[in-house]
């Protein structure tokens, strides 16, 4: 017999853009079978980009799956193939926030939803800013166009994830880290080429 949770068959049943959808067949520890449905994700990076003011950098996008207006990290998924996590990151900063950073650190990797994804985000610690100049900035398209960049002093982003006014996961994940990692003076934290076992796809 199979060892608990091994998988003993699938399905693949969507396979979209970004994502796809499959059945899996999994064993269970008393020998029984169970389908688990799991999507999956290409994986992606997000940035906490700190000035020098001690500011956080935010994006505002609209999200259809809930329908609502959410503050995100700069963030993007890893759809290049063969692209390291950490040039994905500098090109998402880059293209969403119009800023390029000198230091960069590992701050956190997340699952995001383990239950039914395998999808894992790298969050980086981005400082040293500096601003693109307007004629070397990226052309927004599609939902970009609306996107906006504003920047918020950290105390307050750990107050708005606190308040239930900043919600998404990577969000609030990165900046509750971010305070954290400032309180041992950022030290601690893994190089940005850090191993990542758990990217999707390796």
């Amino acid at each position: 017999m199979s060892p608990p949770y091994a998988v003993v068959s699938s399905e693949d049943v969507f396979q979209g853009h970004v994502i796809g959808v499959r059945v899996d067949q999994v064993r269970m520890p008393d020998g029984s079978v169970a389908a688990r449905e799991i999507v999956a994700h290409p994986g992606a990076v997000g940035i906490v980009a700190i000035d020098d003011a001690d500011q956080v950098i935010l994006v505002r996008q609209y999200r259809p799956a809930v329908g609502e207006w959410f503050d995100e990290l700069p963030a993007g998924l890893l759809d290049v193939h063969g692209e390291p996590a950490l040039d994905a990151a500098r090109r998402e900063l880059y293209e969403e926030a119009a800023v390029r950073a000198g230091d960069w650190q590992v701050l956190l990797d997340l699952h995001t939803s383990p239950g039914m994804t395998d999808e894992a985000i790298r969050i980086y610690l981005a400082r040293e800013l500096t601003d693109v100049a307007e004629s070397e900035r990226h052309s927004a398209e599609g939902e970009e166009l609306e996107l906006t960049v504003h920047r918020m002093p950290l105390d307050d982003a750990v107050a708005a994830a606190r308040d239930g006014a900043l919600t998404n996961a990577a969000a609030v994940a990165g900046v509750l880290a971010a305070a954290q990692a400032r309180t041992s003076d950022w030290k601690g934290l893994r190089p940005a080429d850090a191993p990542w076992p758990a990217r999707p796809g390796r």
